[in-house]
């Protein structure tokens, strides 16, 4: 069901869905960016019914044309989110006796997974301001204790700077990494690392190259044996790491080839036939994103396929001329010796509550993620980030 509001602003109309699919695709398109997290990834999302999100999506209109699109959620947000090390053993402990101590429940801008982004069509500083008192109304019908902009890039800080001003506080999200590809084969691309790294590729390869029987298989999509091999791994991902921020049901991997046919590759690496690593991947004619992987720890360290893997994706991308590869958030340490560079993503943050805000902006500056990561913080300052 959609939700009209007329603004005091001349000619300004917002619409409120809580499934992507009320409104036209047509609308959404023409101001959204033209990115892969669009309309029909968001629709998947929608149908997989991931149970600890509650989606928003808001339409801007100039009289009956749309100028403004953007997603959001309602989540019960947990402020260790971000801690490692002893503090987060220290927080897991109080956790198992209160469960929600650390959760505060929270409007975001964006989405669980990927960058956030908006579409601004036209006066965008007046696009913007109409879409932000809609989410804020939204935030406060919703009772969440924090209103927030999450993983939003550089693009978008010229508009979101001035939330400052009005109460939030901006801090450094974990960067996405990115490799530019120009070369023009695997052995190319080795010439471009230290000899170090290379030295260090070469003899993992070597320990593995016609001695290992590993096939790579692509996929557009799954049948249900290989499906469930790659979600129990996906699942072992996501018991393995603190910091993951969402759970995707099995729903999600089995219906996204049906709503974005031609843009969803399945790579499986088996061995002897058994499923041992998966990348599951966005892909456009330029852009691949290494989106979600999982791997068969029993086998995968002794056969280095983190690496083995990336060899194979980045071979696929060469050949069929993709110029970007996106490889996502955390594990900073093998993709900065890979080549990667850092793109920075900032959140934007504001505690409903006025009084407590200070506290608050000082609780997100002790939070950031750098600080419970020294291989990250090693990385930022290494890119002058």
């Amino acid at each position: 069901m959609i939700i009209s509001k007329r603004h005091k602003r001349p000619n300004f109309s917002t619409s409120v869905t809580r499934k992507i699919s009320d409104i036209p695709a047509g609308d959404w398109k023409k101001v959204f960016p033209d990115v892969l997290e669009s309309y029909d990834f968001f629709k998947t999302l929608d149908e997989s019914n991931i149970g600890q999100f509650s989606f928003y999506y808001i339409m801007v209109y100039d009289r009956k044309i749309p100028v403004g699109a953007t997603a959001c959620f309602l989540v019960d947000y947990s402020l260790d989110t971000t801690i490692n090390g002893p503090l987060r053993r220290i927080t897991n402990s109080i956790k198992k006796i209160k469960p929600s101590i650390f959760s505060l429940k929270t409007f975001i801008c964006g989405m669980p997974m990927g960058q956030g982004r908006m579409g601004l069509a036209g006066n965008s500083e007046e696009i913007f301001k109409v879409m932000l008192r809609r989410i804020e109304q939204l935030a406060k019908k919703n009772k969440a204790a924090i209103v927030a902009f999450k993983d939003f890039g550089r693009s978008y800080t010229g508009c979101l700077d001035s939330l400052q001003k009005s109460g939030y506080s901006k801090f450094d999200s974990l960067p996405n990494t990115e490799l530019n590809i120009w070369f023009n084969d695997f052995e190319e691309y080795l010439k471009s690392l230290s000899g170090a790294t290379r030295y260090d590729l070469r003899r993992k390869f070597k320990k593995v190259d016609g001695r290992i029987d590993i096939k790579m298989e692509i996929f557009d999509k799954l049948e249900p044996g290989d499906l469930r091999d790659i979600y129990r791994m996906y699942l072992d991902i996501v018991n393995r790491n603190d910091m993951n921020f969402e759970l995707l049901p099995i729903d999600f991997f089995r219906d996204i080839p049906k709503n974005m046919p031609g843009r969803i590759k399945f790579f499986l690496w088996k061995i002897e036939g058994k499923t041992a690593a998966f990348l599951f991947c966005l892909v456009s004619e330029d852009l691949l994103i290494d989106y979600f992987v999982g791997f068969d720890y029993s086998v995968a360290y002794k056969y280095h396929l983190y690496f083995f893997k990336f060899r194979d994706v980045l071979s696929w991308c060469i050949k069929h001329k993709i110029k970007k590869y996106e490889m996502g958030i955390t594990a900073y340490e093998p993709k900065m010796r890979l080549g990667f560079d850092l793109a920075p993503l900032y959140i934007y943050a504001k505690l409903s509550n006025r009084m407590l805000r200070p506290v608050f902006n000082l609780i997100c500056q002790f939070l950031k993620f750098e600080h419970f990561d020294p291989v990250l913080r090693k990385a930022k300052k290494k890119a002058g980030l």
